[in-house]
């Protein structure tokens, strides 16, 4: 297995990008890779980020059939539990982090885009949301405030309970993107989203975010994610249901 995270060098800026063909499923070691890729980019002094994905697809979500095919309550836990503690390792980051949504975003890709602090979004046909009810899984509360933050709570509502992918153009709308770019342009104007941030005095810059962040960093914790909930909803026969149709949609 080559490298699941590249590291790519702008500067003070670092470069994570997903690297898992076809479409960067995020399946446990994906998920681990990106945990240990933010800190050792910061401790190699990086004093921003930017999260990139592949041509088209920036992260297509949860390796679904990989998760099916677990068994095991406890399988399943643990690959959840490190996708969660990937997006909670993104979201408490040290320095900014601006993602290049460089394709579509549905579900866990979504995810990893809110834990940003800015979000650039190729624009054309692209779609990103939590469409988790669409396959017959609840996203936890945690997660949900991610949505509420950006888009407002009766929005994030209507977007959540419907499962709703939108287009890059509704989603900059609607204020879950920041901005909009072609997208061989995307990932230098998430560099650009972060170079002014760079230029602040360093330390009041970095509190101050701190202190506007702190909701998303409690958004995250355990007790918000409840991953005993969440996987006693995944053995729903409603959502087992839901999942093996998606499974044989992507199969076709």
């Amino acid at each position: 297995m080559g490298t699941l995270i590249q590291t790519i060098g702008h500067g003070p800026i670092t470069e994570l990008r997903l690297a898992r063909p076809p479409v960067n499923a995020l399946d446990p070691a994906l998920c681990h890779a990106l945990a240990e890729a933010v800190p050792a980019a910061i401790a190699a002094g990086a004093r921003g980020l930017v999260l990139s994905g592949g041509e088209k697809v920036f992260s297509a979500g949860l390796d679904v059939p990989a998760l099916l095919a677990l068994g095991s309550r406890d399988a399943v836990a643990a690959a959840w539990t490190a996708f969660f503690a990937a997006a909670r390792v993104l979201a408490t980051a040290e320095v900014p982090v601006a993602a290049a949504i460089t394709g579509h975003s549905p579900a866990g890709g979504c995810v990893l885009a809110l834990c940003c602090d800015y979000r650039v979004m190729a624009a054309g046909p692209f779609r990103i949301g939590l469409n988790e009810t669409q396959v017959g899984l609840v996203a936890p509360e945690g997660i949900q405030h991610l949505m509420r933050r950006v888009v407002g709570a009766h929005r994030a509502e209507r977007l959540l309970v419907a499962g709703e992918l939108v287009e890059a153009a509704h989603a900059l709308d609607i204020g879950l993107v920041d901005e909009l770019a072609a997208p061989d342009e995307v990932v230098a104007r998430a560099r650009a989203r972060l170079e002014p941030l760079l230029a602040l005095p360093r330390r009041p810059m970095l509190r101050t975010r701190a202190i506007a962040r702190a909701d998303i960093h409690a958004a995250l914790e355990p007790e918000r994610i409840d991953i005993a909930t969440f996987l006693d909803a995944w053995n729903d026969p409603d959502t087992q249901a839901g999942l093996r149709a998606l499974v044989a949609r992507l199969g076709k």
